[in-house]
């Protein structure tokens, strides 16, 4: 059997990547990834995460596989939700209170904390612009988050969020408010619901 054919059909199935814990689940030993990668076949991306040479490299997908206890949040969950035209700057990620997340800061990325009994409210699976799968909060998490914290709200990223959520026609805006009750913003989303509802 043609080990580094299957690998290269495998990361083809997966957008142009795949990860040694895949290989060795599909019982193909790790040492052909290291073969494919000196032949050229394959780019190590990040430790454990190979990529096709031809494929676009993904730095959302390359964060969250480094980081597999962050979930993109704030600025970056509107940017995959479709809920801002602005490409973030600066990618940012929520990690359980209690993580060390210096490593993460050390790559730029902008770092939130919350309890533990929050961080997986929320979680879901979404797109990158390049089709690969990453973690992220939906809609309504994203909202509570972004009008919660320091009171320095910016209105050019919330308001035409805010907007865009009571137009569309997937809001959910009970788990809204059942979200906004659980982490405390229940009052200011209450006023944007009140006015664009």
């Amino acid at each position: 059997m043609d080990y580094i054919a299957s690998i290269l059909r495998m990361a083809a199935a997966r957008n142009g990547f795949v990860t040694s814990a895949e290989v060795t689940e599909a019982g193909i030993p790790r040492r052909c990834l290291t073969k494919a990668v000196e032949d050229g076949f394959l780019l190590k991306a990040e430790r454990g995460l190979y990529m096709l040479p031809d494929a676009w490299e993904d730095e959302l997908l390359i964060l969250q596989h480094r980081f597999k206890r962050g979930v993109f949040s704030h600025e970056t969950a509107l940017f995959l939700h479709g809920l801002t035209d602005r490409t973030p700057a600066e990618f940012t990620m929520t990690f359980p209170h209690g993580y060390n997340a210096k490593s993460a800061q050390a790559e730029g990325i902008v770092v939130k904390k919350s309890i533990e009994r929050h961080h997986g409210l929320g979680l879901c699976a979404v797109e990158t612009p390049y089709g690969n799968e990453v973690f992220a909060y939906d809609i309504e998490r994203t909202l509570c988050d972004i009008v919660r914290g320091d009171g320095s709200l910016d209105v050019q990223l919330v308001n035409p969020a805010m907007k865009a959520y009571a137009a569309s026609k997937d809001k959910n805006v009970n788990k809204l408010l059942r979200y906004a009750k659980e982490m405390g913003s229940e009052r200011k989303i209450k006023t944007y619901m009140g006015v664009l509802l």
